[in-house]
């Protein structure tokens, strides 16, 4: 049987607790998976792909590099990713991930021009999320964890909006049948979130957050960790 395809972009922040382990670790765990049971190919490190009829599915990790600095292991993954999608693959992408395929297809992702988010946040579902297999176990509104710097500015031709905030437009998109994008992490936990704050906390200070406001908004978003485990089953056909 084939396995989940976890394609890591990038590494937790440096200085998150070894017992934590990292990107992938956190993505099979809310997808109701064990490591075992993914495929997990470090691009970052030119590890190569595999052929995509050799996964179930695949998701695209965050990543703290910049999806315009158009690094050489990013574009490949780009180039890939244009196979999948014409192969049917299922896909989800993850912050970078979202915006990597938003860029493969044809968008624009740069830096967002009101600057960072991050915390956990309040984002609502779009209408068009009601008939999406997807997105339609979401509630009109659920809190996620965000972390970001760059968005995904114009959407490349078909895609269509799932969710948003007052923040960001583009906070889930459907790009293609059963390939989706979330600029938030399903993938984090509170613990997670508290110590993204507290590492940035004087770079957050510096661009004028409130970084004691930020911990204290911090909570579990179960709805938006459902998205991975309802993913894993539509890619295993469940």
């Amino acid at each position: 049987m084939n396995k989940l395809l976890i394609i890591k972009t990038g590494r937790a922040i440096k200085g998150i607790p070894a017992s934590m382990q990292d990107f992938e670790h956190w993505t099979a765990r809310a997808a109701g998976l064990s490591l075992d049971h993914c495929h997990t190919v470090t691009v970052i490190d030119g590890e190569t792909l595999p052929e995509p009829s050799l996964c179930s599915g695949v998701v695209i990790t965050g990543s703290a590099a910049m999806v315009s600095d158009r690094h050489a292991w990013s574009e490949y993954v780009a180039q890939w990713l244009l196979q999948a999608i014409d192969y049917r693959l299922p896909v989800l992408g993850i912050c970078y991930g979202h915006q990597l395929l938003a860029h493969a297809l044809g968008g624009v992702v740069d830096f967002h021009p009101r600057g960072r988010e991050i915390g956990t946040r309040l984002i609502h579902r779009a209408p068009a999320a009601l008939q999406d297999e997807l997105f339609s176990i979401l509630p009109d509104s659920f809190p996620a964890h965000v972390t970001h710097m760059q968005s995904v500015l114009r959407l490349p031709p078909g895609a269509e909006v799932l969710a948003w905030n007052r923040f960001e437009a583009h906070h889930a998109v459907r790009f293609a049948p059963r390939v989706w994008g979330v600029q938030f992490h399903p993938e984090f936990t509170a613990e997670a979130m508290s110590h993204y704050l507290r590492i940035r906390g004087d770079a957050l200070q510096q661009e004028g957050m409130d970084v004691a406001e930020l911990h204290a908004a911090v909570t579990e978003t179960e709805a938006a960790t459902r998205l991975l485990h309802r993913f894993a089953g539509l890619a295993a056909g469940t």
